[in-house]
């Protein structure tokens, strides 16, 4: 009933893989892996019923497949001839499956033959195609494609019946109403047509991103009571890409209600999406979504109305390996597809890998929330890369040959001999030194060297962090992460898929707590996916404690930052002093001269001046005789003072005399040469 939507390297484009189970008895599923071979499985034993490898798969790989509905098959089978073998049980055959391709043309593959039924081509879409819807009635088919067209085709003529433009954006998701009268079609916004005059019934707001699925969940309204029109009081789902809310929508005779009236939230990206119709207002619809994450999320709800809250699965399903042994943990298996068997109350379940999955019927308990299968996948085919890689070799060329190259005639790639194969080998002809290990492992580590240099020269950002950040390979986030272009970084982080915000933000914050240097670059990375990715982070319930590092340094840098900058206020305030003393220490006065000079008598010459003053008497004698000879040439008035002088200088004597009897006498030349 529902089909995930083949991924790509659009961001925007849809999780998963194409991929259906066949209507009413389920008893087939098909597959379009990325390698663009359509695989058909048998649910009933996991057996491989069919498969198919279109002529154009590398160029024009499946994007969405869908089945035929039962009723078509009943009125086309009566019209093949068949053999008698045949005619038994072909009524619960499956026939044709639809193929949308990349390059926008459309396929229809018969799996009875085991062949292809027909092509759609002319006068289609240029683009690639997204979703496909037969008509439940007529033989004709609805495709919606990024070329912004719907196209209604005749499954007997293979041609266009209609083609009208539907969306200003890709048209991303078709689904028709229960009485073939509508058709609903979704970009971002989601429109109502109706399909006998092509004009827009209702809008509705949509989602943020691309709708990868539509379906009606109810096929009468819940007011029996008035007259139904065939759509008014209906019901139908919505899933966007990157989106965790499943939105319900009421068709409403009035215009004005645009909103969803509920939704229903889930753990990760709904891939795939199966529910069982509600045939009257007490009958509860169920709805089982496989998320990008491997889980299954069972809800059962009445649709009556609004409700504000989202609500939560019912239970929960998922499959891990038993571990066996001490040292192997148990690891989940993720779960690609799941559908509603017949009875409504057992759920089939595909698992493990695209190339070989295990196809299980679970029967359904509504009192566990929780269910946890554990299953064995052991014995299941995987390709093994190692084994592929080992046996590639090398062809060993004469260095005499030519190897053409397309171009020009005549130009050649020139061969490089092996020089360093035969000097080893004639080395160990002749008994010569090896190649020691140490040689060999650098040559080793050169060449592992020149490969990540060549991988690390692609251009494109976003997909070096994302291979950076699920390979871990420091060099590579190096290369990203030290950019300081601001518009680089911008144009990165809003091209990124949206599964790597949440490593991103932890990658940045091992790196804050680390140099300085680098945190400020990280401050801006960190800044960017903040502001673009906002509302998708909010839409994370367990965020919180996924970012708590980061919160708690956050909260540790801004408790700080206060003091940090009181203290550089301080310090900037010192430094402004400090320098402005400088200057004015630096600052001479240019023309001025001193107008006087004092110099102050050290203490040293006053030492020399009472040494001297302690000299025998005979250079006292000289002194005296030195002022007397002066005082002579002065004038006669002086004489009385001449002699108070002579009066002095008789009693100085009389004091020395008594200082050599008390052998205080003045000290020797040789003692006075020692003190000083």
């Amino acid at each position: 009933m529902a089909a995930g939507g083949g991924g790509g390297r659009d961001p925007l484009a849809p999780a998963g893989v194409p991929c259906a189970f066949s209507p009413q008895s389920q008893a087939y599923f098909a597959l379009a892996s990325t390698d663009g071979h359509l695989r058909v499985w048998e649910t009933a034993n996991n057996r491989l019923h069919q498969e198919y490898v279109p002529s154009a798969h590398l160029s024009g790989t499946c994007t969405c497949l869908a089945w035929a509905p039962a009723r078509l098959q009943a009125k086309e089978s009566p019209q093949r001839k068949k053999r008698k073998s045949e005619a038994i049980g072909t009524g619960d055959q499956i026939d044709l499956l639809a193929l949308g391709t990349a390059v926008g043309s459309i396929l229809l593959y018969s799996t009875v033959k085991g062949e292809l039924h027909s092509k759609l081509i002319s006068g289609g879409h240029d683009n690639r195609v997204n979703c496909i819807q037969w008509h439940q009635d007529g033989g004709c088919l609805y495709s919606c494609s990024d070329d912004k067209h719907i196209v209604e085709w005749n499954i007997q003529t293979c041609k266009v019946k209609c083609k009208w433009k539907a969306d200003n954006s890709s048209v991303s998701s078709l689904c028709i109403s229960p009485d073939g009268k509508m058709l609903l079609s979704a970009g971002r916004t989601i429109k109502l047509w109706v399909l006998e005059t092509k004009e827009v019934y209702r809008h509705f707001t949509g989602h943020a991103t691309p709708v990868s699925s539509l379906m009606f969940t109810t096929i009468r309204p819940p007011n029996e009571s008035q007259p139904f029109d065939g759509i008014t009081g209906l019901y139908f789902l919505s899933g966007a890409v990157h989106d965790r809310l499943l939105n319900v929508w009421q068709i409403r005779s009035e215009n004005k209600e645009k909103n969803a009236v509920m939704s229903f939230t889930v753990t990760d990206e709904p891939v795939y999406i199966d529910l069982t119709l509600s045939e009257n207002k007490e009958e509860p619809v169920k709805l089982a979504v496989v998320c990008r994450d491997g889980q299954v999320h069972l809800f059962e709800h009445i649709l009556n109305g609004y409700c504000k809250k989202p609500l939560t699965s019912n239970c929960t399903i998922q499959i891990a390996t038993p571990g066996k042994g001490k040292k192997s943990t148990p690891k989940p298996i993720p779960i690609l597809a799941a559908g509603f068997c017949s009875d409504k109350m057992s759920l089939l379940l595909v698992y493990g890998n695209w190339f070989q999955p295990a196809i299980e019927r679970v029967a359904l308990n509504s009192k566990e929330p929780h269910m946890c299968l554990v299953r064995d996948i052991s014995n299941s085919w995987v390709p093994k890369v190692e084994t592929a890689i080992t046996k590639v070799r090398t062809p060993m060329m004469n260095s005499e040959a030519k190897v053409l190259v397309p171009g020009l005639p005549g130009h050649h790639a020139a061969i490089k001999p092996l020089p360093q194969a035969e000097e080893v080998e004639s080395k160990r002809k002749l008994g010569g030194n090896e190649v020691s290990i140490e040689e060999r492992l650098g040559a080793m580590d050169i060449e592992t060297k020149k490969e990540k240099d060549d991988l690390l020269q692609t251009n494109s950002f976003p997909v070096l962090l994302a291979q950076g950040l699920e390979s871990n390979d420091f060099e590579m986030l190096n290369k990203v992460l030290q950019t300081r272009n601001t518009n680089l970084i911008k144009r990165t982080v809003l091209r990124m898929p949206l599964h790597a915000v949440i490593p991103l933000l932890q990658e940045l914050t091992k790196r804050l707590q680390g140099h300085p240097n680098s945190a400020v670059l990280m401050v801006q990375w960190l800044k960017c996916v903040l502001t673009v990715h906002a509302s998708y982070l909010s839409t994370l319930p367990d965020l919180v404690p996924q970012l708590g590092t980061l919160y708690q340094l956050m909260e540790s840098r801004v408790k700080t930052f206060q003091k940090l900058s009181h203290l550089h206020g301080k310090l900037i305030l010192l430094i402004t002093q400090v320098t402005a003393s400088e200057k004015t220490k630096g600052m001479t006065s240019p023309g001025q001269k001193a107008k006087l000079v004092y110099e102050e008598e050290s203490s040293e010459e006053e030492s020399d001046d009472e040494i001297e003053d302690k000299d025998s008497d005979d250079n006292w004698d000289e002194d005296e005789e030195e002022k007397d000879s002066e005082k002579e040439e002065d004038i006669d008035e002086e004489n009385e003072e001449e002699d108070e002088d002579t009066e002095e200088n008789g009693e100085d004597r009389d004091v020395a005399s008594e200082k050599e009897l008390n052998g205080d006498s003045d000290l020797d030349p040789e003692n006075e040469s020692e003190e000083e």
